[in-house]
């Protein structure tokens, strides 16, 4: 049977450092519970598979939630892995891990992972985090659309990109990938567009797009006491509809890609 309604969140943990300075990784699985997503892209995340709680947020928030995980590294932290964590309800075919960083700008990726939602359907999905400078993203922006990683001619299943794309107004990012697929409309389901920070939101900075193959259900600002201390961005929500149309076939992983299964 195919799966119809997929929930996916997108959600910048900062590290699991809350706005009153303490890490706790713990509050941060709370959250995840609490949303219940089938998808979640988190970003700024640590992995130490030799650590534990804070040292290890990659592995303690997948055992706490119990969903399968994989993490893009984008650099080193304290010489721990650092970057974008995919975690998911469904299978992960394929994985892989681009590097999108800018000349002389801070590393930044885009993780790709191939899940498998049913017997016949692969949606690629694509957690990222840009940077915050204007011509970076611009940089970021083109090397996203291009042959490589969103336009391959060999993903022809059913794309979602979600993360913290640091826009704070419409970019050249929004309008390319605004271009080639659809948007969450914050601001008509929520009344406000705006996401960070978490306790008082003024910037449109967490986004996701999907494209032909999905239509929007419903979208949510998590907005708890907890999810307003955690960190300095807020969840994300978005419950999506998968067309009947939509099989992806397993086999539409670029062979060129450093990817693997997991």
């Amino acid at each position: 049977m195919k799966r119809e309604i997929i929930r996916v969140a997108t959600y910048n943990v900062h590290r699991c450092r809350g706005l009153d300075g303490r890490v706790r990784p713990e509050r941060i699985a709370e959250i995840l519970g609490e949303i219940d997503a089938d998808i979640f892209a988190l970003q700024e995340v640590i992995s130490a598979p030799d650590g534990r709680g804070h040292e290890d947020q990659a592995g303690f928030l997948a055992h706490e939630t119990g969903l399968k995980y994989v993490l893009g590294e984008t650099r080193r932290r304290r010489e721990r892995p650092y970057g974008n964590l995919l975690l998911s309800r469904f299978p992960i075919r394929a994985v892989a891990n681009y590097d999108i960083s800018a000349p002389g700008r801070e590393p930044r990726g885009c993780l790709r992972a191939d899940l498998g939602i049913d017997r016949n359907t692969l949606v690629h999905v694509f957690n990222l985090h840009l940077g915050t400078s204007f011509f970076e993203r611009r940089h970021q922006a083109r090397r996203l659309i291009g042959p490589s990683i969103l336009g391959h001619p060999w993903l022809t299943g059913p794309r979602i990109v979600l993360g913290d794309f640091n826009e704070w107004t419409r970019g050249l990012a929004t309008r390319l990938l605004a271009a080639r697929l659809a948007t969450v409309d914050i601001k008509s389901h929520l009344g406000k567009g705006r996401t960070y920070p978490g306790i008082l939101p003024v910037l449109p900075l967490d986004q996701i797009y999907f494209d032909r193959h999905f239509e929007v259900r419903k979208i949510e600002l998590h907005r708890t006491p907890t999810a307003l201390v955690a960190s300095d961005h807020l969840p994300l929500v978005a419950e999506l509809k998968l067309h009947p149309d939509a099989d992806g076939n397993h086999r539409n992983v670029p062979a060129e890609d450093p990817h693997h299964a997991v």
